[in-house]
């Protein structure tokens, strides 16, 4: 059984990540603004892909792995906090770019933008870093379970996730012109997402929790 604050709580980490400019939003916006909102869904289903092969792998492997290293998982952890930090501070510093203001791109084949939807979220340090070091906080030792606790959390982040991209590219050339035309309110977006880093990059850092093990 998994617990409803557990759930609350991913929901939180998941909204405040995917919110927060990376790799995977810059290439759907991209996409989304200079090839159509077509070609957005289309790199969005590689993105999603990613997200289950992340899930998988975690949920089978790593919980094993950390339990029997567990300097690892402090290490894992640690290099968690101060990436987190590091996007807080590109969000909070004065000369931070617009994600809404991508470079033109070439157009691809459906079929490439798919695989490269899906490679650029395999190769996103925040996603790897998010499955890692944060969605383990959540899970229970106690309430059993730890594999079937771990798909269900990892599901609820991924619909999250897939939510808000698809939202964001199906708007994103209306965000953009919407934002170009109002620098003050990019600002206000960066200042909060930078807050909202920072608090969780100092929350992973601080957390003396055990890593959980497989049941």
């Amino acid at each position: 059984m998994v617990d409803p604050s557990a759930m609350l709580g991913v929901t939180a980490v998941a909204l405040g990540m995917v919110l927060t400019p990376g790799p995977n939003m810059i290439y759907l916006v991209s996409r989304s603004i200079t090839q159509g909102r077509r070609a957005g869904m289309i790199s969005l289903g590689g993105v999603a892909l990613g997200f289950v092969v992340y899930l998988v792998a975690t949920s089978v492997g790593l919980t094993v792995i950390f339990t029997a290293v567990p300097e690892l998982y402090i290490a894992v952890k640690l290099a968690g906090a101060a990436y987190l930090a590091y996007l807080a501070w590109n969000a909070l510093k004065p000369d931070g770019l617009s994600v809404f203001d991508p470079q033109d791109v070439p157009h691809d084949s459906p079929r490439k933008l798919f695989t490269m939807g899906l490679m650029t979220n395999l190769l996103n340090p925040k996603i790897a870093i998010m499955y890692l070091s944060l969605m383990p906080q959540f899970v229970d030792l106690d309430n059993g379970h730890v594999l079937l606790q771990g798909l269900v959390l990892g599901s609820i982040q991924i619909m999250v996730s897939v939510a808000v991209n698809l939202t964001i590219v199906l708007a994103a050339a209306t965000i953009a012109a919407f934002l170009s035309r109002r620098p003050s309110w990019l600002r206000v977006q960066r200042y909060l997402m930078g807050t909202v880093l920072g608090a969780l990059a100092v929350s992973l850092a601080v957390d003396t929790s055990a890593p959980v093990g497989p049941s």
